[in-house]
């Protein structure tokens, strides 16, 4: 009887912004083992349908958040490299879904130092497949000790799911009929931020019908663009591209077309632009509230969530409350103040109460003193799955990250949610988990986005992201990086 293969699998993901103050300690993750790590992952039907054993090792996700502390790392790295060594003389294969845009305390790229320890194990040709994002950072020694690796195509990522699977497919293949290749890397000395690189805009558009053709060549197992993580400055930040061959033979072909790839990107370098309509703050109110039609979103882009922010700015809070004689309805989506959700969440619904919003960290997060009406107390989640217009209180479609509460200001059209956690509001599912059950009843809505998602964008009657400042501002010729290459577009006139 022929022997199964078995495929060692694991996850680990992280944005590390470095202009917040939190670092990554060890609570700061979702760590899990076993099945559920399988669970989570979801990708066992793919290796189950290929007929090959999962070996799970350990599943580590922030999400966008912090630097990582230098012991943290050590302990997720370590619990993948043992289970490698544990399972060394029966695993076939390795898949990964990897980020790209961790930052670690006196080391660099998390990811990087971890393909490096692996091929020290396994050697230069165990076959590894690494599903990532692609808002992360590549180099050319990380990407050459991958056999296999492809990030998602569309920004938002609607579409990653289907490349975590679609990657797990590709190396149970290759499994099946071992090659001796490895990704091409080139490097583009172009910096963007993911607010200029939304795939239903062009030219991302145009780069990924450009990939999608690609792929269809028989010579060619996959390709990526990556736009890299902006957020922290390292060497290795920019833009790249990636090509795999799909066999041996194939591998002069590959670099030919990463260098045609890397010049039909490069060529489009000064079509790249903020998606949707921006404004400055002052602007982008005006507009919000001349607008009849509801509802409107404003995206809060310096206190953008989703790329690591805090979510604690109050700034366009206090925008509104400067506004004399407001009268439209305006929900803010959310502000994270985990002191003063510890202090409303100990009140009933319906209690009146007075509270110093913000956390004073800096100007930006300046407290506001507020009467306020406790309206709904609820749970700050994400959905597992953020393409399915799911609606209600499921707890089995969505991950559980901390309390929210919804207050009413007093003699104001204005609420606020009230978060212990930073996450963005995107999908009618949290907004149902916070007792809000239709955020399109607002005039207004303020989420802590950059560009805007799509079941928000789908709703809006309009909608414009301010360029607030804060951990993630949108001018990324204005950012002071120092370790990056140079010269580098649109920094350096190229």
């Amino acid at each position: 009887m022929k022997e199964k293969k078995k495929v060692l699998i694991g996850q680990f993901m992280t944005e590390s912004n470095a202009n917040i103050p939190e670092k990554n300690e060890i609570t700061s993750y979702d760590i899990t083992f076993g099945e559920e790590l399988i669970d989570k992952m979801q990708v066992r039907d793919v290796f189950e349908r290929h007929d090959i054993d999962i070996i799970p090792s350990i599943y580590a996700v922030s999400g966008a958040s912090g630097v990582i502390k230098e012991h943290t790392f050590n302990y997720i790295e370590s619990c993948l490299l043992n289970s490698i060594k544990q399972h060394f003389h029966e695993i076939d294969g390795i898949y990964l879904m990897l980020h790209g845009a961790s930052e670690v305390e006196g080391i660099g790229s998390g990811e990087h130092h971890i393909m490096k320890e692996i091929r020290k194990l396994v050697g230069d040709y165990l076959p590894i497949a690494v599903a990532c994002d692609p808002h992360g950072n590549l180099c050319r020694e990380y990407v050459e000790s991958i056999t296999m690796i492809r990030s998602y195509r569309e920004a938002p990522h609607t579409d990653a799911v289907e490349t975590w699977k679609r990657v797990a497919n590709t190396l149970c293949e290759l499994l099946e009929n071992r090659q001796n290749i490895h990704s091409v890397y080139r490097k583009l000395p172009l910096i963007l931020g993911g607010e200029q690189s939304v795939s239903a805009d062009e030219p991302v558009k145009s780069i990924n019908a450009y990939m999608d053709r690609l792929e269809k060549d028989p010579r060619i197992l996959s390709c990526s663009w990556h736009v890299g993580y902006i957020r922290h400055d390292s060497e290795v930040d920019g833009c790249g591209v990636v090509v795999v061959p799909a066999t041996e033979k194939d591998q002069p072909y590959a670099e030919s077309a990463a260098d045609e790839l890397a010049k039909y990107v490069w060529d489009k370098r000064h079509e790249f632009h903020y998606t949707g309509l921006t404004a400055e703050p002052e602007e982008a109110l005006r507009m919000a509230l001349d607008r009849k039609e509801k509802p409107v979103v404003i995206t809060d882009s310096g206190d953008n969530t989703t790329s690591g922010a805090t979510g604690w700015n109050t700034y366009i809070l206090r925008q509104f409350l400067n506004v004399q004689h407001l009268n439209k309805r305006v929900l803010f989506a959310s502000i994270c103040d985990p002191k003063t959700l510890d202090q409303l969440d100990r009140l009933q619904v319906g209690a009146v109460t007075h509270i110093a919003l913000g956390t004073e960290y800096d100007e930006l997060s300046k407290s506001v003193d507020l009467d306020v009406a406790v309206i709904s107390k609820g749970d700050v989640v994400r959905p597992l799955d953020v393409v399915k217009p799911l609606e209600g209180e499921d707890k089995n479609s969505c991950a559980v990250f901390g309390k929210c509460v919804v207050v009413r200001l007093k003699d104001s059209g204005i609420d606020v949610i009230v978060s212990n956690d930073r996450e963005s509001y995107f999908h009618q599912m949290q907004f149902d988990f916070a007792g809000i059950h239709d955020w399109t009843d607002y005039d207004i809505v303020v989420v802590k986005q950059g560009y805007i998602f799509p079941e928000l964008k789908e709703k809006a009657a309009f909608y414009v992201m301010s360029l607030t400042d804060g951990a993630t501002p949108q001018n990324t010729a204005t950012i002071p990086f120092k370790r990056i290459m140079r010269p580098m577009y649109p920094i350096d006139n190229i």
